[in-house]
């Protein structure tokens, strides 16, 4: 993305998710397509569903592939229906739901040498991080800081989502990038 959504986009992106689930549930009418340039630029898109509070699954792309439009689209599919630690979300369930729609900037390589100079790069609340050990990663985005504040809590539990020993990025450098989000939320009712 070249630029900044405005919070009118983000609530357009947050209806188009919230259709986009009931249409794949109830089995409606074809979704519309965007004509807003911004809408059709090429984005990397998280988006998180909740259940009264509680992560109801999460699925996105780090790296652009699809337009912004497509990304809220296909990602509000996936985390509702193919997210592994979920079973696919119910009609009934949709109704709890809130949905909260992240859109990424670049990735950067995080530079640093030793545990304690990562911890003291990682910017709490600013950073989504990703953490990458060979053929193994995983991707922690900003609004996960509010569960796990310390950054070394932050780092274990991203490490152990990777498959990765707890502590491995104490152990030596592991392979880290950051990146930021501009988040939209759904209102609560």
């Amino acid at each position: 993305m070249s630029g900044d959504i405005s919070d009118k986009q983000g609530k357009i992106l947050i209806e188009l998710a919230r259709k986009t689930l009931e249409h794949r549930l109830m089995n409606g009418d074809q979704l519309a397509e965007s004509d807003e340039a911004e809408m059709l630029e090429r984005a990397a898109v998280f988006v998180t569903l909740k259940r009264k509070g509680k992560l109801r699954g999460c699925i996105g792309n780090l790296t652009p592939v699809s337009s912004l439009w497509q990304a809220v689209r296909d990602n509000a599919i996936n985390a509702a229906f193919n997210d592994h630690r979920f079973s696919p979300l119910t009609l009934e369930e949709l109704l709890e739901v809130r949905l909260d729609i992240s859109v990424l900037s670049k990735p950067e390589k995080l530079q640093y040498s030793g545990a304690e100079e990562l911890l003291l790069k990682l910017r709490p609340g600013i950073d989504g991080v990703t953490l990458r050990d060979g053929h193994q990663s995983a991707t922690f985005l900003p609004q996960v800081w509010k569960q796990l504040p310390g950054a070394d809590q932050f780092l274990n539990h991203l490490c152990m989502k990777a498959g990765l020993a707890k502590d491995l990025w104490r152990q030596k450098d592991v392979d880290v990038e950051i990146y930021q989000v501009q988040s939209f939320q759904e209102e609560t009712e």
